[in-house]
């Protein structure tokens, strides 16, 4: 696993991972990225596949948050964030042609918490702008603040809607 558009990957590897994808129409292909402005940049002279979903993370409101405007700029049939792992509160989201948000907590032996506030952030806002919501999982920490918890109170998965026009 790594980030096809990071900026040692050439244009010409990209390519080619674009083009398995468009021979394998059924197949869904998700693709996340930290390199929005490349991802956006790339796809500004070639169409994006259909069956790849194209996404960008959403960690905090510092580096995670401006990547929304790059990805809008992607001629995606879905377009969607994952808010994984959500370190702080991202603050007010415009959710605008995204169709999809996942959000979930840090894993690993070093995670850090998540508050449950900041996860009940962006579900409210996914609802009020009506975009599909996934809560993936609490990580390390659970929603009673302690460590290994995955329980979770919402559902946990709104797929997008795949008739809806990007």
């Amino acid at each position: 696993m790594s980030d096809l558009f990071h900026d040692l990957v050439p244009d010409e590897h990209i390519d080619a991972v674009f083009r398995v994808i468009q021979q394998t129409p059924h197949h869904t292909y998700q693709i996340l990225t930290k390199r929005a402005a490349r991802m956006a940049r790339y796809f500004k002279t070639r169409p994006a596949p259909t069956n790849a979903w194209l996404g960008v993370s959403v960690e905090n409101r510092k580096q995670g948050v401006p990547r929304i405007t790059h990805l809008r700029k992607v001629p995606a049939h879905i377009r969607f964030l994952s808010v994984e792992p959500l370190l702080e509160d991202v603050g007010e989201l415009d959710l605008t042609n995204i169709h999809w948000v996942i959000v979930g907590g840090e894993s690993g032996p070093k995670a850090r918490p998540m508050k449950q506030e900041w996860a009940d952030s962006v579900r409210e806002q996914c609802e009020e702008q009506g975009v599909a919501f996934f809560f993936k999982q609490w990580g390390g920490w659970g929603v009673d603040g302690k460590k290994t918890g995955k329980s979770c109170k919402w559902p946990l998965i709104e797929w997008p809607n795949l008739g809806r026009n990007a």
